[in-house]
């Protein structure tokens, strides 16, 4: 059942492999079930609670209904289940999947099952972003980490049946009906959008138990690029970074736009830089285009610790930042700011590393995570939601 990714990226699913309808069946699909006001059921009884919370319209049981996901998922008749429907999220471009269980212990033991076999099958990070939310009488699954955060502010927890999976401090964590799973509030996802962790980073400097170690795997620090001037690390990101437009005249450095957000957001000397370009095209005749700025730095732990205080305010809104917001990538003595993902890709080749500064965050084995200048962020070129492989 392949829920905590599958579900959680795809916007709009095909239909319930398990039914007629997606077995090649020559039978005619019943109409849907639309929920009014005065609708009963507890398809319906769903949709007027999750409604509290979050968009839940068209409510649909058809089994031919196109936004039931596909493969893995019970149908009918598992895992205690006796009704199953989905209604779509609009303003989040998702779905969320309603089933519900005659017998909510059978419904645990089933998905329990489930992610064990999957995991003795060789997937053994099965469940870890499980997006299976228990509720009094029905089963959510969204297709979106946001509609499942908005989702576990009500009632619904997550049912989490994989092992080695943990909940952060600040979060419930309380017992399912079945040995072996926990059902909690925390939203786990590689995307960035789930629920924020509150607990300190892991120091990279630890010992052998450690999450991570400085250059994982453990071959020692690959070290991080210089530059000795500017024009140095123009010519040296040019590469990855499309800089055939460049300023470095500081009315024209200062300009930022609604599509691209730096990190420095004033004087250049108060970051603990001696010079900052511009790549890209300034808003003029049409729109900025590719924005990117270019900094040499001759305090890092002053540029660190700003960067840390600003990341930490985006955060403190709504727990991610925002998709315009720039990620500061450091090195020696030079940083480089950007929202471009193909940009970031091609200056962690470079040895480039992203100053994240969330708390509770950790790297995969196999990134680099090397410790920051400031306490309570790391550097690392792994991004949730975005591997650099």
């Amino acid at each position: 059942m392949r829920i905590q990714r599958t579900l959680a990226t795809t916007a709009a699913l095909t239909c319930l492999a398990a039914l007629s309808a997606c077995k090649g069946g020559t039978e005619a699909a019943p109409p849907a079930a639309t929920a009014s006001a005065g609708s009963t059921g507890p398809l319906a009884e769903a949709q007027r609670y999750m409604r509290q919370f979050t968009s839940c319209e068209d409510l649909g049981a058809a089994p031919d209904d196109p936004r039931l996901p596909s493969g893995d998922f019970p149908e009918v008749g598992q895992w205690s289940v006796k009704e199953l429907g989905v209604c779509s999220d609009k303003p989040e471009k998702g779905d969320i999947a309603i089933a519900a269980p005659a017998d909510m212990k059978a419904f645990q033991e089933g998905y329990k099952k489930y992610v064990m076999d999957k995991i003795a099958a060789g997937d053994g990070a099965y469940g870890l972003e499980s997006r299976v939310l228990v509720g009094k009488g029905f089963v959510a699954v969204p297709t979106r980490t946001r509609t499942a955060v908005a989702l576990v502010r009500s009632d619904l927890r997550v049912l989490t049946c994989n092992p080695t999976a943990a909940v952060p401090e600040g979060y419930k964590r309380e017992k399912a009906l079945v040995e072996g799973c926990v059902l909690g509030d925390f939203v786990n996802s590689e995307d960035g959008q789930g629920s924020p962790n509150l607990q300190t980073p892991a120091d990279p400097a630890g010992g052998a138990g450690a999450t991570g170690k400085p250059g994982q795997p453990a071959h020692g620090s690959l070290g991080l690029p210089r530059a000795a001037s500017m024009g140095e690390l123009r010519k040296l990101v040019e590469s990855s970074l499309d800089c055939s437009h460049f300023s470095t005249d500081p009315a024209t450095v200062a300009v930022e736009s609604i599509d691209y957000a730096p990190v420095v957001k004033d004087a250049p000397l108060t970051w603990g830089l001696s010079g900052r370009a511009l790549c890209g095209e300034p808003a003029g005749a049409q729109r900025a285009h590719g924005l990117s700025w270019l900094d040499t730095v001759s305090d890092m732990k002053k540029l660190q610790t700003r960067a840390k205080a600003a990341q930490l305010a985006e955060l403190k809104e709504d727990g991610r930042l925002r998709a315009t917001q720039s990620l500061l990538l450091v090195g020696e003595n030079i940083a480089v700011e950007t929202n471009d993902p193909a940009a970031r890709f091609g200056l962690y080749q470079q040895q480039f590393l992203y100053l994240n500064c969330v708390p509770g965050f950790s790297a995969p084995t196999g990134y680099r995570l090397e410790k920051a200048q400031v306490d309570g962020c790391v550097l690392t070129n792994y991004e949730p939601g975005h591997p650099v492989g």
